[in-house]
């Protein structure tokens, strides 16, 4: 099944250090890159919070806010002496420097690690942090799945139509070099002097050879069954549908620069049309 790379998703949890919410958005990007914001009493965990998430995300521009809300009630926070007594001595010292330098109480009380949950038991909280993580990311995923889903849909839409193309093309091709044949038979014998028969039988051979596209048109059978098939594998496809894409496009380039009639013309442009409206999915997959 495949993903998309645009999801949201968002999870909360009580715990007795407080309220936990977390959530993590992402966008279009060709590799993982992952911007992370934390509370103070969290940071310490950033490096594993990076790493859990890099194990179920493999590409996308990705944002994670974790936020901590006190727990409710009288009591549930006090001061951090010691730091408060390293914010004292520096106010002083920044008062002598700077007389009419004034310090408020309240800007002192937000800074990070001045006031505190009251006995809170800090690996506990960090555990509570990481099994919120885990449920964040199963709603992220299933996010992806469900989006994948619907370019999935899309997609193989599209592969139809350019599979029927390519049938299509197939029925005309014996009547197109039927009609060249006739042709270059018409021209020849219009010709003054009459021309050589094995010189005729070759021009003919050479000039039919230019309109053969049956390589071109088995490739793009191959292509269309193996596009399928990814489609339906687990694992991140993004890149391989992007190649893919590409294999797409130089048959249909092929098969409109050997074209010499209107219909095959028109098919190889509505190929590039499909093929196109195919690569914009292939940009939101994982």
């Amino acid at each position: 099944m495949i993903r998309s790379m645009t999801a949201f998703a968002t999870a909360e949890r009580s715990t007795d250090g407080g309220t936990l919410t977390c959530e993590l958005r992402a966008v279009n990007h060709r590799f993982l890159e992952l911007g992370m914001r934390l509370p103070e009493e969290l940071r310490v965990l950033e490096s594993a919070l990076r790493e859990r998430i890099a194990s179920r995300v493999a590409r996308g521009k990705l944002d994670f806010t974790l936020r901590l809300r006190g727990p409710e009630g009288e009591g549930s926070l006090q001061l951090n002496p010691h730091m408060l007594a390293q914010l004292s001595e520096l106010a002083l010292d920044m008062s002598a420097r700077f007389p009419g330098l004034r310090t408020e109480l309240t800007d002192l009380l937000q800074f990070p690690g001045v006031l505190q949950n009251k006995s809170v038991d800090p690996v506990a909280l960090q555990a509570e942090a990481l099994a919120l993580l885990d449920t964040l990311l199963d709603q992220f995923m299933a996010a992806r799945e469900r989006e994948g889903e619907k370019l999935a849909t899309v997609i193989l839409e599209r592969v139809d139509a350019i599979a029927a193309q390519a049938a299509e093309a197939r029925k005309l091709i014996p009547a197109i070099r039927t009609g060249q044949r006739q042709k270059l038979e018409a021209r020849l014998a219009d010709l003054a002097q009459p021309a050589d028969p094995g010189r005729v039988e070759q021009e003919l051979v050479m000039s039919l050879q230019k309109l053969d596209v049956d390589e071109e048109l088995d490739r793009l059978d191959s292509h269309i069954k193996e596009i399928r098939r990814v489609l339906k594998q687990a694992e991140p496809v993004g890149r391989r549908l992007d190649f893919l894409l590409q294999e797409f496009n130089r048959e249909a380039n092929t098969l409109g620069s050997k074209s010499v009639d209107t219909r095959t013309t028109n098919i190889a442009v509505e190929l590039k049309v499909l093929i196109d409206q195919i690569r914009e999915q292939v940009q939101n997959i994982e």
